[in-house]
């Protein structure tokens, strides 16, 4: 038999702070695209840490393709509600 190759975790060392005093952790990948794409502002090391630069950016997720903002959640229920009937479609 063949082995299963595991698949490996990303490790999430980077601290981002939300404005609402929330924090999650990411990639340092992910860290470091959003620190170019000026999502966010590092502010410090070790690990490293970034503050969302704008209000209410750290709601704003990609839903196939779609931004969308979390602090309205009627966005989101309208997404997942298109995206339920294109799939009983098909």
């Amino acid at each position: 038999m063949k082995s299963k190759k595991k698949k490996k975790k990303k490790k999430r060392t980077a601290r981002i702070l939300c404005r609402d005093g929330k924090e999650f952790w990411t990639t340092q990948t992910q860290f470091w695209q959003w620190v170019r794409d000026r999502v966010i502002t590092p502010i410090g090391d070790h690990p490293s840490t970034g503050l969302f630069i704008h209000e209410n950016e750290e709601y704003m997720v990609l839903f196939d393709h779609t931004v969308l903002n979390l602090a309205h959640p009627q966005h989101l229920s309208e997404a997942l509600h298109s995206r339920r009937l294109a799939l009983q479609r098909t």
